[in-house]
């Protein structure tokens, strides 16, 4: 495969296209494995960033349970108990419908990335097999 792609030979025909055919199946394998790894280390990176995301939603929730209760003694010092509960869990119902919307809209909106390597390394190939040079 380190042989140049527009070297001139008396080969004949036949056997150029039997080398052709034996060379296809190994850059197909050759592409698949490189995005393979590309896809794998995307993973990792993924795994990663969700577990730490994981982390971080787990503080956030014990700091806003921290503050409804907060917020429903302080309504308590000018509601009844039941009355600032109620209140607050209003406030906090809202909240989430506001930002299960939005997260729709997000999810909506999202495309899978693609293995740019690959890509543009089988845009080589394929100018390589029709005789351009890249």
């Amino acid at each position: 495969m380190d042989e140049p792609m527009t070297r001139t030979t008396d080969e004949p025909l036949g056997a150029l296209v039997h080398r052709l055919s034996e060379q296809i199946p190994e850059l197909v394998r050759s592409e698949l494995r490189l995005a393979q790894a590309e896809l794998t280390e995307k993973g990792k990176r993924a795994g990663v960033g969700v577990g730490l995301f994981s982390v971080a939603g787990l503080l956030a929730v014990f700091g806003v349970a921290t503050l409804i209760a907060t917020a429903i003694l302080a309504l308590d010092l000018v509601l009844p108990a039941w009355a600032a509960a109620l209140v607050v869990a209003v406030l906090v119902l809202a909240a989430a419908g506001g930002a299960a919307l939005v997260g729709k809209k997000e999810v909506q909106q999202a495309t899978p990335p693609a293995p740019e390597m690959t890509i543009a390394s089988v845009k080589e190939d394929v100018a390589a097999v029709k005789g351009k040079h890249v």
